[in-house]
């Protein structure tokens, strides 16, 4: 009877003995896609807020005698860049939550 001390021999070194199944591992959950789009949308609406007429710009026409002062309303200079602002710091979390 002949006993044997290792369970391996060098014939086995590297072989993988047992199928072992293979985790996902892959960063990102349902979560954190679902705060990224929470961001985006955010970015879009603080862009679309931002949208308007020129500076120069009456009634849809090109004058540079006249002075739209639209361009430094409450809506395109204080909300829609806190808008923007907001969903970058969104962004943020959804990069850094983890599962």
């Amino acid at each position: 009877m002949s006993k044997k001390t290792n369970k391996f021999s060098a014939d086995d070194f590297g072989k993988q003995t047992s199928e072992v199944p293979q985790e996902n591992t892959f960063y990102f959950g349902k979560a954190n896609f679902k705060w990224m789009l929470i961001g985006l949308a955010f970015i879009i609406v603080g862009f679309l807020l931002m949208m308007g007429s020129d500076a120069n710009t009456v009634d849809g026409k090109f004058d540079p005698n006249a002075w739209n002062d639209d361009i430094f309303s409450i809506r395109r200079i204080r909300i829609a860049p806190l808008f923007v602002v907001i969903g970058f710091v969104i962004e943020i979390y959804a990069i850094l939550k983890r599962k």
